[in-house]
C-alpha cells in the first residue's frame, strides 16, 4: 500500500544543517526510488506551506535537522495539514531539541546525564562567578542546535569564554556541561525497540561538527567495546530516554559509559542522520538492515502511526463523544 502513496521527502531547511540535511535528503529519495515508491525531492525554505499544498504528497520523510525541522515546527504545521509524516510528534520532537528540558525529563525518570548549568547571553554580570566551582573541562552547547553544531570543549574559564561566545552565535541560551571521560555510545532506536549501539572515537577532543562530517577523523567499533552485560544496560538506558522524552520512530540515543563504570544521556536526536557517515545506518547494518531496509522500516513506522497503530503493533483505542447525545467513534483494538 505505501509504494501506491506519494511521498514527500523534506530536506535542506532553515538551520545551520542545512548541507548535512540536503545530503541526508538525496539519500533517502534515492533509496525510496530504488524500491519503487512514488517519492519526490521537497526543498524546503519559508513557502514550505504553500509548496506541500502545490505538491500533494499523502506521508512525509522528513529529513530536515535541526532548527524549524527537528523541533516541533514543521511538524505542527503538516500536523495542521493533516499530512503524516516520520519521526517524532510536535511535543517529542521540541522536548528532545531543547537540551535543558530534555535533560529536565531524564532526571525526572532517573536517568543518569552529567551535572550542567544553563547561560542566558544577557543573564549574567560575570562567568567566574556564575562558573564557580563547578570545574573544568566543560561541554558549551547551543541549548537549541544539533549536530554538535557550536559545541566546544573547554579546560579553563579562558577556553570558557571564547566557547561561550561560539554558543552564542546559535542560541540565546548555552548548556554548560561537566565533561565526563569515557566512551561514547550512540544507540538506534527504531518502532519502539532497541536497534543496536556504535562507539565513535573522535580523532579530536570531542564528537564535534567537524569530527562528524570530515571523512577520516573519527574510528567507529560496531558493536561497542562493551561487556555484554554493560552493552544490554546502555540499551535498555537509550530505551527508557527515548520513552521519557514521549518519541516515535526512529531516534538516535548519545550516551557516554564512563572511566569509573557509570553511564550517562546526553540527548536524543529525532531526526538522525542519513548520511554516508551517519550513525544511525551503520547501527541498522549491524542489525542486518540495508540503508534501504532502514528507510523501508522508518516510512512504514510512519504509516502504521498515521493508521492509529502504535509502535508496539496495537491498535489505539479512539473515543469521541458528542455533547447532548451518545454517539461514539471508537477505533477496533488488537
Amino acid at each position: 500500500m505505501l509504494n501506491l502513496k506519494k511521498i514527500g521527502v523534506l530536506m535542506g531547511g532553515l538551520s545551520a544543517e542545512r548541507e548535512v540535511s540536503l545530503r541526508s535528503g538525496e539519500a533517502v529519495y534515492s533509496a525510496l526510488k530504488s524500491r519503487g515508491y512514488d517519492a519526490t525531492r521537497i526543498y524546503v525554505d519559508r513557502d514550505i506551506d504553500m509548496l506541500l499544498r502545490q505538491v500533494d504528497v499523502e506521508l512525509v520523510f522528513n529529513a530536515l535537522h535541526g532548527r524549524y525541522g527537528e523541533d516541533g515546527c514543521v511538524q505542527g504545521l503538516l500536523e495542521m495539514l493533516g499530512i503524516p509524516y516520520t519521526g517524532s510528534g510536535v511535543l517529542a520532537s521540541s522536548l528532545a531539541m531543547h537540551k535543558v528540558k530534555a535533560k529536565e525529563l531524564f532526571r525526572l525518570h532517573n536517568l543518569p546525564t552529567p551535572p550542567y548549568y544553563v547561560m542566558e547571553r544577557d543573564g549574567f554580570v560575570s562567568l567566574e562567578e556564575v562558573h564557580g566551582a563547578f570545574g573544568f573541562p566543560v561541554v558549551v552547547k547551543p541549548t537549541g542546535e544539533g549536530s554538535s553544531v557550536g559545541v566546544s570543549l573547554a579546560h579553563d574559564v579562558e577556553e570558557l569564554e571564547q566557547a561561550c561566545e561560539e554558543a552564542f552565535h546559535f542560541d540565546d541560551s548555552i548548556l554548560i556541561e561537566r565533561y565526563i571521560p569515557g566512551k561514547e555510545v550512540h544507540v538506534g532506536i527504531l518502532g519502539g525497540k532497541a536497534l543496536g549501539a556504535i562507539e565513535v572515537v573522535p580523532h579530536r577532543p570531542i564528537f564535534d561538527y567537524q569530527a562528524k562530517y570530515t571523512p577520516g577523523h573519527v574510528d567507529y567499533h560496531l558493536p561497542p567495546r562493551l561487556s555484554p552485560e554493560r552493552y544490554r544496560g546502555i540499551l535498555t538506558q537509550a530505551l527508557r530516554a527515548h520513552q521519557a522524552l514521549g518519541c516515535s520512530g526512529a531516534t538516535r540515543v548519545n550516551m557516554i559509559v564512563s572511566d569509573l563504570g557509570n553511564e550517562y544521556v546526553l540527548e536524543v536526536n529525532t531526526v538522525p542522520g542519513m548520511t554516508d557517515s551517519s550513525l544511525l545506518p551503520k547501527i541498522a547494518v549491524g542489525a542486518g538492515l540495508s540503508f534501504e531496509d532502514l528507510v523501508d522500516a522508518i516510512l512504514a513506522d510512519a504509516s502504521l502511526r498515521a493508521s492509529g497503530t502504535n509502535e508496539q503493533g496495537d491498535r489505539r483505542v479512539r473515543q469521541v463523544s458528542y455533547p447532548g447525545d451518545d454517539r461514539r467513534t471508537v477505533a477496533s483494538v488488537n
